[in-house]
């Protein structure tokens, strides 16, 4: 029996407690509850004053009503327990039944379903594939945003299923088949044959343990049933490493043929109502997303249909990448911001040496770094996806987005630990115990700057795709520059930045600095647009002149501290 089985009880007898007397009542209570906050429940996560701004720039208002809607819920009682059982009652691996058949099947607690659902019906994985609206790609940014801030491991079948439609739609009869299932807000977890289901979802199966982000390594290999090519079945053979959502109804694999590595679509269920050869060895028992199911799994044979360009999978697959690195930003900016909202409501009702710790100088400025660290988290989040909607009408946009996803993926989940961490240190002990789900957030933080990449990847795959297509460096000078002369900070760094780009001796070991510099930059570039004077000052000052320290807290002197925390807080009304 484990600790969070809902049938625990204490290790006594009936007759050990018919023998104790009860407890006479005290003179003097010992334990009276005095000085804790009340339960954060009912802070809708929709009333963010950044990401409501940020929607309307970015053409999206229109889902202000949907998203206050999913907020309400995400701000319950019930959705919070939903995520903390989600996380204690882990994914269970079946390989057999109990007659000895493969069955190879992730059972998953009640709560993990509930959170599915929701996210489903409310079409976190689906928005843009059903709206026309301008803006779908930022409306759904939104939802993932506000919904994220519940609970972290369940989104990563919601990305998954998002970003796979793009790539489907390389295989046009592929995309038609599958694309209306995959944009359903229908959440369906049984295993049954795709065409007999309302709703999809996708996963993917890209790394091999001899190769990680290195998938030309891979050794996976894919023979035709037929005459070969795109759209046609194949046959593939071979070992991944880590497969994401294994409960999915198809994915996207990557395999060689003798072109090359190949993109192919891989269904759990075969056409005829048999299992394909998808077999499940084990889950991965990971430091945190541990409601969500990762296995390590073999492909015996298991039948797949080539998406895209023969031998040429990787191009194929770069555009499910694209959209899970917007996910990472998203997702991450979301953890930023639940891990702020506990913090603000911690310290409004807790009182130390006669004040509120809010009230504190100090706690001001821990407070304020905190709030000035996730707005610029969310505003580049929401920009990225605005590049998403207009990418394939506007140039600017579209060279922007080839470097914007890798680029704020890189910075804002590098980012997430840190801040998360200085979040939860304004709870102290009670931050660090597990009922108020800062350490499940914690356990988070760093896993969307491993997934898709990570950081060396990224820095990398960012200088290639400048030096490649220099249209993209010049978008991002062009976007930086639209608040050119508005602060001298912000124009110093833009220069300062642009010298550096320009000078590619050992780029390479320069990697990561450059990028940092350019996410900073584009956010102080944003907030100094966008955003109230106090936050984008406060940003430039600490971020871009030197003038802050390197902890959060050390927000210089001499910025408007109270106005940037009553701009933050949910519960202030602003």
């Amino acid at each position: 029996m484990s600790a969070h089985d809902p049938d625990l009880v204490l290790w006594s007898s009936p007759e050990t407690h018919a023998s104790i007397e009860a407890p006479t009542t005290p003179a003097h209570p010992t334990h009276e509850v005095l000085n804790q906050p009340p339960p954060p429940f009912g802070l809708n996560p929709a009333g963010d004053v950044a990401l409501r701004e940020a929607l309307a720039r970015e053409g999206a208002d229109w889902v202000i009503p949907q998203v206050t809607e999913l907020g309400a819920r995400a701000s319950e009682p019930e959705a919070f327990d939903w995520a903390q059982r989600a996380n204690a009652n882990e994914p269970a691996l079946a390989t057999h039944d109990r007659h000895g058949h493969r069955i190879d099947e992730v059972a998953y607690h009640p709560a993990w379903h509930a959170l599915m659902r929701t996210a489903v019906t409310h079409g976190l994985q689906a928005e843009p594939w059903q709206s026309a609206r301008p803006g779908a790609h930022v409306a759904r940014a939104a939802k993932f945003f506000v919904w994220g801030q519940v609970e972290s491991g369940h989104l990563c079948p919601m990305s998954m299923t998002y970003a796979a439609v793009g790539a489907l739609r390389a295989q046009p009869e592929l995309a038609a088949h599958y694309e209306p299932r995959l944009a359903a807000t229908t959440y369906e977890p049984e295993l049954r044959r795709p065409e007999h289901k309302a709703g999809l979802l996708a996963g993917m199966a890209m790394t091999e343990k001899q190769g990680g982000s290195d998938v030309r390594a891979n050794t996976t290999v894919a023979e035709p049933t037929g005459a070969g090519g795109p759209g046609a079945e194949h046959r593939l053979t071979g070992h991944k490493w880590f497969c994401s959502a294994p409960m999915s109804d198809v994915f996207l694999v990557l395999a060689h043929t003798q072109q090359g590595l190949s993109c192919f679509v891989v269904p759990r269920i075969l056409p005829d109502g048999t299992r394909n050869g998808i077999l499940l060895q084990r889950l991965k028992d990971k430091l945190g997303n541990r409601s969500n199911a990762s296995a390590e799994i073999e492909l015996d044979g298991a039948l797949g249909w080539m998406v895209g360009e023969d031998g040429r999978g990787v191009r194929t697959i770069i555009e499910m990448v694209a959209r899970t690195r917007l996910d990472c930003a998203v997702g991450s900016a979301a953890l930023q911001r639940a891990a702020l909202t506990q913090a603000l409501h911690h310290t409004r009702f807790r009182s130390a040496f006669g004040a509120p710790l809010a009230e504190q100088p100090l706690m001001r400025n821990v407070l304020a770094d905190l709030a000035v660290e996730s707005e610029a988290a969310t505003a580049l989040a929401l920009r990225l996806a605005g590049a998403a909607d207009r990418s394939a009408t506007d140039p600017h946009e579209a060279a922007l987005q080839r470097i914007g996803a890798s680029l704020g993926k890189y910075w804002v989940c590098k980012r997430t630990p840190t801040t998360v961490a200085e979040a939860t240190e304004c709870l102290g002990g009670n931050g660090y115990v597990e009922e108020s789900g800062m350490p499940r957030h914690y356990r988070e933080a760093p896993v969307n700057s491993i997934w898709e990449g990570s950081g060396n990847v990224l820095a990398l795959d960012i200088l290639r795709a400048l030096a490649k297509e220099p249209e993209s460096l010049e978008a991002f000078h062009a976007e930086v520059g639209r608040a050119a002369g508005a602060d001298a900070r912000l124009d110093g760094a833009a220069k300062r930045l642009r010298d550096e780009l320009a000078d590619t001796e050992q780029a390479q070991v320069r990697a990561r600095r450059l990028v940092e510099q350019m996410a900073k930059v584009w956010q102080g570039a944003l907030l100094v647009r966008h955003a109230p004077p106090e936050v984008a000052d406060a940003f430039t000052a600490s971020r871009l002149d030197g003038d802050g320290g390197l902890a959060l807290g050390t927000l210089p002197t001499g910025l408007d501290l109270t106005a940037i925390v009553a701009r933050a807080d949910l519960a202030s009304g602003s």
